[in-house]
């Protein structure tokens, strides 16, 4: 899960993915991290925080990290938070083939070709972050149970 500077989309993202595989019996691992290294070693943002344990979810041990080379030969997905993240990822992932066709919208997995992006929060208020929340946990939702089969 791959968002600006990790403390927003994705670490709400990582956490909620984390809680369709338990709760589907499923077996992956999970991460979260930036394409920017500004928060690298803080912890999420205290509104996402909130609005995590608000639905349940309690992020506040995840650290913000920026992304590595190695994360797209250590994962089999690696899903962008919007258009921007999408084309950042796939830059920085060049020339190898393998590696860009891993990259993929997330929303993408919930309304397929339509490119929609999870809206960044960080410059709004609490509502922003719930509806965040709301479209992190129905593509999650979606991806477990296609994992499931």
């Amino acid at each position: 899960m791959v968002c600006l500077g990790n403390i927003c989309r994705s670490p709400l993202a990582e956490e909620v993915m984390r809680s369709k595989i338990k709760k589907y019996g499923l077996k992956a691992e999970v991460d979260s991290c930036g394409i920017g290294g500004w928060h690298v070693g803080e912890p999420p943002d205290y509104r996402a925080q909130k609005t995590a344990l608000k639905n349940g979810l309690d992020i506040s041990d995840q650290k913000c990290r920026k992304i590595r080379l190695n994360d797209f030969d250590d994962f089999d997905v690696v899903y962008a938070m919007d258009n921007e993240i999408f084309r950042s990822l796939s830059q920085m992932s060049m020339p190898a083939r393998k590696a860009q066709e891993k990259i993929k919208l997330f929303m993408n997995e919930l309304y397929p070709n339509e490119n929609r992006p999870v809206p960044d929060p960080y410059s709004g208020g609490m509502s922003e972050f719930e509806e965040v929340w709301e479209m992190i946990d129905a593509c999650c939702e979606e991806i477990a149970r296609r994992m499931k089969g």
